[in-house]
């Protein structure tokens, strides 16, 4: 699925999660493990804008996972970079899956998926 891709790599991450990078590490090399090439990173991370610490507790998006203006940046980025598919370091819904392929324009998938 992955094989000769160009991917980009999204993830959520609380603030206070300071091995944020060495996750996306991970994820990038089982995405080239599967024959995928990372061309972008996309972090959001959570409760690291003030006052937004308050919110850590508060669901995430059911519709995107990211808030609107970071989906909508990273929408962009995909299709300026000619991405073919996102992986995200989060699990997703299957809805989230399907809004995400509809806002990014290329194939969603979960880290979970290639474990």
């Amino acid at each position: 699925m992955l094989a000769g891709a160009d991917v980009a790599l999204v993830g959520l991450f609380s603030a206070k999660d300071k091995e944020f990078v060495s996750k996306l590490n991970l994820l990038a090399s089982l995405v080239e493990a599967h024959g995928g090439q990372v061309v972008s990173r996309h972090v959001q991370r959570r409760g690291a804008s003030s006052g937004g610490a308050g919110k850590m507790g508060d669901q995430f998006s059911r519709r995107a996972l990211l808030s609107p203006g970071r989906a909508r940046e990273v929408a962009d980025a995909c299709r300026r970079r000619g991405v073919d598919v996102a992986v995200f370091a989060n699990p997703l819904t299957d809805h989230q899956r399907v809004v995400l392929k509809d806002m990014f324009g290329c194939f969603v998938m979960s880290g979970e998926d290639l474990r």
